[in-house]
């Protein structure tokens, strides 16, 4: 539900004269998620709704669409013409110096420039500077309060769990078969998910060998998609659980179908969960010290760690990504990489830490999750960090 009072105190906090929601066809969906406009209710004209840090709020709707924003607070404006649109949002933002919008100078963040560039131009004409919202979206996309972070444990607990029933299957199929598809080991994990009331909008990534190497290998879909014994393996799962508000647990581990771990994977393994390590460092540092942080800075600092370890070139994807109701959520994604990510890396909120290398052969990844509560602590969840690849036919 919109809440006009948590709205107004973010733009107090950020130091805003207000923010200028908009939609047209559903092309803001952050806009509308905040705005609490249902999905099915596309409409096919152009709204506005301006919220000043204090006041009254504005709404500009088209006269076909009178209607659309009736269930949020604040005046009413009715446009048909474009002269009268034009005019409308002149007079909106006529005490407006500085205002938000889901806006990215040269979309350096395309995770948040939902707003065409032909709009900004015009809303320009009203105000002296249109700032990206991405923080004061954060605070409403990806926030979460007590119950998500319980929900959130509780899926935790049974993704941990699918790797252990995942390693468990493999070495039992070698043993017994001499080896195992892909695809069954996804099988078996989604199973699992299934038995525990958990539920996920892909399926998980069992990749064995070189198809490991591959960030987004799709299972089973490689030249030679048998495990045996002998075989590096990386499954990435994630899932939440399938209850309102549910949030994701989103993890990656790596183990290898023997006795003992050859060097050549260990060797890759430790960079990787040294740069993990890092990066999870300075996020407990920051928040232990009040420092602001950025997202960028932590995917630097994780990505510092592979780069001086000669495999900079190996390392192809951002260190993390925001985790919500979506596997990849709405607030500060971990990434200087495909982004230069500046927003703010905010209390309540949880994300991905999850540095690979990938070469031609194999590919290691190590992922977590890492929540920060709103004392400021950072949480490792879903388990134990993984410390070594583990020899699959050793444990089980």
């Amino acid at each position: 539900m919109f809440e006009l009072t948590q709205v107004q105190a973010a733009l107090e906090q950020f130091s805003l004269d207000g923010w200028l929601f908009y939609d047209f066809r559903g092309s803001n969906v952050l806009s509308r998620r905040i705005l609490d406009i249902p999905e099915n209710a596309m409409g096919s004209r152009r709204f506005f709704y301006f919220v000043p840090q204090s006041g009254q709020p504005v709404k500009l709707v088209h006269r076909i669409e009178s209607e659309a924003l009736d269930h949020l607070p604040g005046e009413k404006m009715v446009y048909l013409k474009w002269q009268e649109l034009e005019a409308g949002i002149e007079t909106m933002l006529r005490e407006a110096k500085s205002i938000a919008m889901e806006y990215s100078p040269r979309n350096a963040n395309p995770y948040i420039s939902r707003v065409d560039a032909g709009t900004v131009e015009l809303v320009r004409e009203s105000v002296e500077s249109i700032v990206p919202s991405g923080d004061l979206v954060q605070l409403f996309e990806a926030v979460w309060d007590a119950e998500q972070w319980e929900l959130h444990q509780k899926a935790g607990v049974e993704t941990d769990k699918a790797f252990e029933i995942a390693w468990n299957y493999i070495a039992s199929q070698v043993r017994e078969q001499g080896s195992v598809e892909e695809t069954a080991v996804c099988d078996i994990i989604m199973q699992h998910f299934d038995q525990t009331g958990l539920t996920t909008y892909h399926p998980p990534i069992v990749a064995r060998e070189a198809h490991s190497g591959d960030p987004h290998y799709e299972t089973g879909t490689g030249t030679d998609t048998a495990i045996r014994e002998g075989d590096f393996v990386l499954i990435d799962l994630w899932a939440k659980l399938d209850v309102p508000r549910g949030v994701y647990s989103d993890m990656t581990r790596v183990g290898f179908v023997g006795q003992q771990v050859p060097e050549k994977y260990t060797q890759i393994f430790q960079i990787v969960a040294e740069a993990r390590d890092a990066a999870i460092s300075l996020v407990e540092r920051a928040f232990a010290s009040g420092t602001p942080l950025q997202g960028w800075e932590v995917d630097q600092a994780c990505r510092d760690v592979i780069e001086q370890a000669g495999y900079g070139s190996a390392f192809v994807h951002r260190t993390g990504h925001s985790i919500g109701q979506e596997t990849h959520g709405n607030g500060a994604n971990m990434d200087n990489l495909e982004t230069h990510e500046e927003r703010l890396v905010l209390p309540q909120t949880c994300f991905s830490i999850e540095p690979g290398i990938y070469l031609s052969e194999f590919g290691v990844r190590s992922e977590v999750n890492v929540f920060i509560d709103e004392l400021h602590q950072a949480h490792v969840t879903a388990g134990k960090r993984q410390t070594e690849v583990l020899p699959i036919l050793s444990e089980f």
